[in-house]
């Protein structure tokens, strides 16, 4: 199934036992140099921030959410206005996703946030307290009321590769079903076995939908990785989705936090080396540097643009609140030595005035400076295996950030 178009090249491997590397990633519209952040931009957009200043700031690619798009403005315009990329104007490389977390978790009405304790495990149709379920799965896809007008719709594999290649992404996601970590052991057997058939579908659709659009640019489609904590169902998931070719795979799912590094690593430990793996929902700092180590070659997650929005800020010793009242008068950048437009142009002074006064450009300005603050992250940790330097580069930034 992969094209010669769109493939990975690893390019220095971490070593010391560990599964972290660097590579490139080909894409019709451009490389990605890896690991990188993927910016989100859920509805063909990163919220309030231009394109040209995603990359001004560094960013090397974006990702769209398929169910967004699909509801509103429709799948079919982006089509029609030449795919995602033209739709937004972004000139290099685009992710998809398959629609699935956003159906499946609004659904049960967890929103986004669906890392949670497993000591809880209780059920199998579990739904967060006080809300209505808005998504039913069978066998053959779900059926689920849309967020925004109450009207029904149903997602299949079909309507999902469908839906993906309309919006037209160099790089696309299976349709999987996502479960809780309050879900019982039996019925994440029960998924896992389900979004396995899934992806033999996706695969079946993903080739038709190819040929019949030869003329456009050649999709990769990852398969995801699902099993929640449970290392046997981990493993056979990468294990059976690594064999039917796959272009790259993602790892979703709900993850405890403190497991993040052992269940990445049971997962890389058994798919193809050759191909890239993208970690759903990640930009913790400390997250990040475990991923990394355990073999995630890229990762996406809306958090650093949804704290900027409330005034929360990266700096390389931990995340402060512009809002508060000790920057009132502080005149320096958001945080020495960034050199991102925010931080070269405006003072710690002006966001709390901005934020304090209710101005719109006060989440542009922190969001460019969040998204550059990660992207250079990554970016560093991928110089810093290149040149050897990891474990101590690691040790440095963690300590100051945490301390």
């Amino acid at each position: 199934m992969s094209d010669a178009e769109s493939n990975f090249q690893l390019t220095t491997e971490l070593g010391h036992s560990e599964l972290g590397r660097s590579g490139v990633i080909s894409t019709p519209h451009g490389t990605i140099a890896t690991p990188a952040f993927i910016a989100v931009g859920t509805k063909a957009t990163v919220k309030a921030v231009l394109p040209e200043s995603m990359v001004g700031l560094g960013a090397q690619a974006v990702l769209a959410n398929a169910y967004h798009l699909y509801l509103q403005p429709g799948s079919d315009l982006i089509d029609e206005a030449g795919g995602l990329g033209k739709f937004m104007n972004w000139t290099g490389p685009t992710f998809t996703d398959s629609g699935g977390f956003q159906v499946l978790s609004l659904g049960a009405g967890f929103k986004k946030v669906l890392a949670m304790d497993a000591g809880n495990v209780r059920a199998d149709d579990v739904i967060a307290e006080g809300k209505t379920r808005l998504a039913h799965v069978d066998d053959d896809g779900v059926t689920f009321k849309s967020h925004l007008d109450g009207s029904l719709h149903r997602f299949t594999p079909e309507v999902s590769m469908q839906i993906q290649h309309q919006l037209g992404a160099d790089i696309i996601f299976a349709f999987d079903e996502l479960t809780t970590l309050m879900n019982t052991r039996e019925y994440q057997e029960m998924s896992l076995e389900r979004t396995r058939l899934w992806a033999l579908r996706c695969i079946a659709e993903h080739r038709t939908l190819t040929e019949s659009r030869a003329e456009k640019p050649y999709q990769s489609l990852f398969g995801v990785i699902q099993g929640a904590q449970y290392e046997d169902l981990r493993r056979k998931a990468a294990r059976d989705l690594g064999q039917m070719g796959f272009d790259g795979f993602g790892i979703g799912g709900a993850l405890e936090k403190e497991n993040l590094g052992t269940i990445v690593r049971w997962v890389n430990e058994e798919l193809p080396v050759d191909k890239p793996r993208h970690l759903l929902g990640i930009s913790e700092p400390d997250d990040i540097f475990v991923a990394v180590q355990n073999g995630i070659d890229t990762f996406d997650c809306v958090s650093p643009s949804r704290v900027a929005r409330n005034g929360a800020i990266y700096t390389p010793v931990g995340r402060v609140n512009v809002t508060n009242s000790r920057f009132r008068r502080d005149f320096g950048p958001l945080s020495q030595d960034c050199g991102c437009y925010t931080c070269s142009h405006y003072s710690r002074a002006y966001l709390h005035h901005l934020f304090k006064a209710k101005e719109m450009i006060s989440c542009t300005l922190a969001t460019i400076h969040n998204e550059a603050f990660i992207v250079k992250l990554v970016d560093d940790i991928r110089v810093s295996i290149n040149d050897g330097t990891f474990f101590d580069f690691k040790e440095q930034f963690l300590g100051s950030y945490y301390s």
